[in-house]
């Protein structure tokens, strides 16, 4: 017999609740895994958006009321940024699993909170982004800890645009460009790498006025942000974010090592699939990802590690160590100096090929020659 569908209440009926909500409904076939119970939104005028669109009819704009729910045992947690922490504590101390959308905290004393609180709650919690989940970057990360590139000396992470014209939070002091696109590539190679010991940064304000939502608004916190990240041994990593990049057309991710490269095709949140160069073979292969894997994905493994019992593969001690580095890079960009990154977390690994590789396949490989 089935298991019972797992009850989901959603805080947060915006933007990103149109990409989570789809999905979440999509998990119903062949079976029913889920049962959207409750939507909330501090708007009440979401309500007719999320029956309009989703079909469904339970609405509430107290949050507090998803949580009393006996029947509600997963929350996505959606809201502007500066919310995350105060919803996410609340629903794990109500005894739920929780995902939250990034960052799952401002400060570091939040998030040591919500690290300390998920390790006795009967509920995960489970911090996005998701992006170690993509068969595009266990494909690559296989490549890495099975030495096919050597040992990793650089690397390179970059993600950006013009910055949205809507949001006020996101030029607010708690918004900014960091949490809202670094988080992505620090996420990503500290997954692959492990965890970072220092950083440096050019970090600041480049546009001090914008129009949002029809006004226009000063900026408060920073849009322009290139990191430094230092892995000891010689290994180090550079990252280009901001608010501030109006086109772009170079991968994703760069890992450079002593006997090869990988490049990432695409974001990574949105990878395309990744081309590998090894000195012993002396031409790119290409590899594509057909899966067409979404960010949200992530709430599909989740609701898997509900339904067996097992925890996520994205921790809170990841999700911390990510931020530590975000806040810190934005000290150093403030102070001019190289910063100490104190905490530490395990990486996930991925040693099953079965879960590294589906969706992945060569589609081309080039003769010899001395690179492209």
């Amino acid at each position: 017999m089935p298991p019972s569908p797992i009850g989901v209440g959603v805080i947060g009926c915006g933007s990103v609740s149109r990409v989570y909500v789809p999905h979440l409904q999509r998990l119903n076939v062949p079976r029913q895994r889920v049962d959207i119970r409750l939507c909330c939104d501090a708007n009440p005028a979401r309500e007719e958006v999320v029956r309009d669109r989703y079909n469904i009819e339970s609405f509430t704009t107290d949050y507090r009321q998803v949580l009393e729910r006996d029947d509600i045992d997963l929350v996505l947690v959606l809201t502007s940024m500066p919310r995350h922490y105060e919803i996410a504590r609340a629903a794990l101390e109500a005894g739920k699993h929780v995902l939250v959308e990034k960052p799952m905290a401002m400060t570091l004393p939040e998030a040591a909170e919500l690290v300390e609180i998920a390790k006795t709650s009967r509920g995960f919690l489970m911090p996005a982004p998701h992006v170690v989940l993509s068969p595009t970057y266990q494909a690559m990360w296989r490549r890495i800890h099975m030495g096919q590139i050597g040992r990793p000396l650089s690397a390179r992470g970059f993600y950006g645009w013009a910055g949205p014209d809507w949001g006020p939070w996101f030029y607010q002091k708690g918004g900014g460009a960091m949490f809202d696109l670094g988080v992505y590539n620090v996420t990503s190679l500290t997954g692959l790498l492990g965890p970072a010991k220092r950083i440096v940064a050019l970090s600041g304000i480049a546009i001090p006025e914008r129009i949002v939502d029809g006004k226009m608004q000063k900026v408060e916190t920073h849009d322009n942000a290139h990191l430094l990240l230092d892995w000891g041994n010689g290994t180090y990593a550079s990252i280009t974010t901001g608010f501030t990049i109006q086109k772009y057309d170079v991968p994703g991710l760069e890992i450079y090592g002593t006997d090869g490269v990988l490049y990432m095709d695409g974001e990574d949140w949105a990878p395309r699939g990744y081309r590998l160069w090894e000195n012993s073979k002396g031409c790119w292969q290409d590899f594509e990802d057909t899966s067409s894997w979404p960010w949200s994905d992530g709430i599909r493994h989740f609701v898997d590690c509900i339904e067996s019992g097992t925890a996520p593969l994205v921790t809170p001690e990841h999700a911390y160590h990510v931020l530590e580095i975000m806040l810190k890079s934005m000290e150093s960009g403030d102070t001019g100096r190289a910063i100490e990154i104190e905490s530490t977390f395990t990486p996930p690994t991925f040693a099953d090929a079965d879960l590294l590789d589906h969706g992945a396949h060569l589609v081309h490989a080039p003769g010899t020659g001395s690179g492209e």
